[in-house]
């Protein structure tokens, strides 16, 4: 955070403050409605959504999700990149799936009723999105494997930190420490909001 005199707020510190469209991308509107109707807290924030759309806009061949949730990831997704990216996205819950299979039946993306590692058969991708959670969870070697060279991991809800190592709740953040030391990436902590960060690592 930068220092800025008593009583004046900074608009470059204070990413809440950015400028932004107020309308969201249709399909991002009925993933959310999902979200709403389903009582599902874990939909990606605008902030990183918005982030996502920008990185898939670059994107070229087939891009990944890990764990759909109710769209709202996906659905940024979409909404950035190409007509001729692919977009394919996996989800554990069968219910939580085939919901989203048919929200989005028309809608060009692929959704599949799938354990994450089961992505690898539509592989390589040139973006894999997944949140912090997940990433704890899946060996991260298998998921390096996911991408080629130039390919892309996003990795959502991290509390933003200035320190080195990093830290979350006092402890030094292993995960994000080993993904931000990575010499396979080159890799960058983003602060989206003030409360939350994104990492984007490129495969070298």
């Amino acid at each position: 955070m930068l220092d800025e005199p008593a009583g004046r707020r900074s608009p470059v510190a204070h990413t809440g403050g950015v400028s932004a469209p107020p309308d969201l991308p249709e399909l991002v509107v009925r993933a959310l409605r999902m979200s709403l109707h389903r009582g599902y807290v874990q939909a990606s924030r605008t902030e990183t959504g918005r982030l996502l759309a920008v990185l898939a806009a670059t994107r070229t061949g087939t891009i990944a999700e890990c764990g759909t949730g109710c769209g709202v990831g996906a659905a940024w997704l979409r909404s950035g990149a190409p007509k001729t990216t692919r977009v394919i996205t996996a989800e554990l819950d069968p219910e939580l799936a085939h919901g989203v299979m048919d929200m989005f039946a028309d809608d060009d993306i692929d959704v599949i009723h799938a354990d994450w590692s089961d992505l690898a058969q539509h592989g390589p991708f040139s973006l894999v999105f997944l949140d912090a959670g997940s990433a704890k969870q899946f060996p991260r070697d298998r998921i390096v494997e996911l991408v080629g060279e130039g390919g892309m991991i996003v990795l959502d809800d991290f509390t933003p930190c200035p320190s080195w190592p990093p830290l979350s709740g006092g402890r030094v953040d292993v995960l994000r420490q080993d993904w931000l030391s990575d010499e396979r990436f080159t890799t960058v902590d983003v602060m989206v909001a003030e409360d939350t960060s994104v990492i984007i690592a490129v495969k070298r």
